[in-house]
């Protein structure tokens, strides 16, 4: 009989490298300014190092919930097994909602970071000529994922691999100019109290930013091999290796870039670069930089695509999602419907993205995750767990509190646009769930679904 479901290909170099990818991508290469900028400093340096304790603590959260339950869209199924017993489709319904805008978001700032760059080649190109070849960035990378995941997760690889070769530079560079007391040098009263904490929240979250992806491999759990022991080590591994990463290359460029330059620079690994090895190094960074944008635009378009996708499998979202390619086994409506959402997304300013794509998912996605974890501990103690979270509740809690903290740091602003855009939400489930007779029209009846591990 013909397998009409999704081939498990992904292993664990494979799940790690689309992990990091996406992590890396543009985000250390376009936020290093605005978090230096933000805390004042080399300070910021520990808002790295606060991000990276919540993403792991956060990682072991997905790592459990993704363990045992290894199918398509991730925090959408999550969502839905904990919560269906009191409150049917509701949440996955608002987190499908909320996703559908904040996922392309972050797709969109990848494109915008590699258009950015693209100006150190093309220095005449307008503000608009740089949303445009974001959006050209874009439809290249629809073009490439539209085709079988098996090709996929080999070109993966390969822009995996360029990652790599790009921070090795950035760091063999840095360490072989570095200079300690320009990349130590805090200035007077970067510790008080009172201006270092409300420095570390808006710190936080760019750092967090940065950090997301980690999870991407959840998203894909229906075609990953031996999913209860490759995500948990997918997520965990790509969470410690991109955090040392990156404390270590933004250390290393402000001990060659005084950071005073560095917090007004636009494309400051460029100019970094260009400190130490001249144009020819300016060059060559630069195009990696590109590549290494691209790598995370283009795993995060894959892991973002398979959402819609699931939703509308279970009957809660518009049925041409549903289908897979008949050829090749992918979600392509999805696909196509999320890069048109990630083209409308590159017209926005950088900054105003990051902080309403972070208030937006954090409260439903994160949050709500978190929550959906103790629930389904509570409710299947039974589950197959083949990874249980390591002193539970204890990383739950920190992480929860954690994500509070983002989520207020993000502005009274981006908090406002997660409100109405929360309570739209719920006007139209409630539309929704009067037309197809679900709760609260009707009572929640649900088996308890068995999740199989291949």
């Amino acid at each position: 009989m013909e397998n009409k479901g999704f081939n498990r290909s992904i292993g664990l170099m494979q799940a790690t490298s689309m992990n990091m990818s996406q992590m890396m991508g543009a985000g250390p290469f376009i936020t290093m300014p605005i978090i230096l900028a933000t805390m004042g400093g080399p300070q910021a340096m520990f808002g790295w190092i606060i991000g990276a304790l919540l993403a792991i603590l956060d990682g072991l959260v997905w790592s459990e919930l993704g363990a045992a339950m290894p199918g398509e869209g991730g925090s959408y199924v999550y969502l839905r097994e904990a919560f269906k017993y009191r409150t049917g489709k509701l949440m996955p319904f608002l987190f499908t909602w909320s996703t559908i805008i904040a996922t392309p978001m972050i797709m969109s700032t990848g494109a915008i970071g590699m258009a950015n760059y693209l100006v150190y080649f093309f220095p005449n190109l307008s503000s608009l000529g740089i949303k445009l070849s974001a959006v050209a960035i874009t439809l290249v990378t629809i073009a490439i994922l539209y085709r079988k995941i098996g090709s996929i997760a080999k070109i993966t690889v390969v822009l995996w691999a360029g990652m790599i070769l790009t921070v090795s530079l950035i760091l063999i560079g840095g360490i072989s100019h570095f200079n300690p007391s320009m990349a130590f040098d805090f200035p007077k009263d970067a510790f008080a109290p009172g201006q270092f904490f409300i420095g570390l929240g808006a710190g936080m979250l760019i750092s967090i930013y940065d950090y997301l992806g980690y999870y991407t491999v959840c998203y894909l759990g229906g075609e990953v091999k031996n999913p209860g022991r490759t995500i948990p080590r997918a997520v965990i591994l790509s969470v410690i290796l991109v955090s040392l990463i990156d404390l270590s290359m933004n250390i290393s460029v402000i001990g060659v870039l005084p950071w005073q330059e560095g917090m007004k620079s636009h494309n400051i690994m460029t100019e970094f670069m260009q400190r130490i090895w001249g144009e020819p190094g300016a060059i060559i960074i630069t195009i990696l930089i590109l590549w290494t944008c691209f790598a995370s635009l283009f795993t995060g378009l894959l892991g973002a695509s398979r959402l819609p996708y699931q939703a509308a499998a279970d009957g809660l979202f518009f049925k041409p999602f549903a289908k897979l390619h008949k050829k090749h086994r992918f979600p392509h409506y999805s696909l196509i419907i999320m890069g048109c959402i990630m083209i409308i997304c590159c017209f926005f300013d950088l900054g105003q993205i990051i902080n309403a794509l972070m208030a937006v998912t954090i409260v439903v996605q994160f949050m709500g995750q978190i929550i959906a974890l103790s629930v389904l501990r509570k409710r299947k103690p039974n589950m197959k767990r083949p990874f249980k979270q390591w002193l539970y509740p204890i990383p739950s809690i920190l992480a929860f509190i954690g994500w509070a903290f983002v989520f207020y740091s993000s502005g009274w602003q981006a908090i406002r646009l997660s409100i109405v855009w929360t309570v739209l939400g719920l006007i139209v489930y409630v539309i929704w769930a009067r037309k197809n007779n679900e709760w609260p029209f009707r009572k929640v009846e649900y088996e308890v679904e068995k999740v199989s591990i291949k």
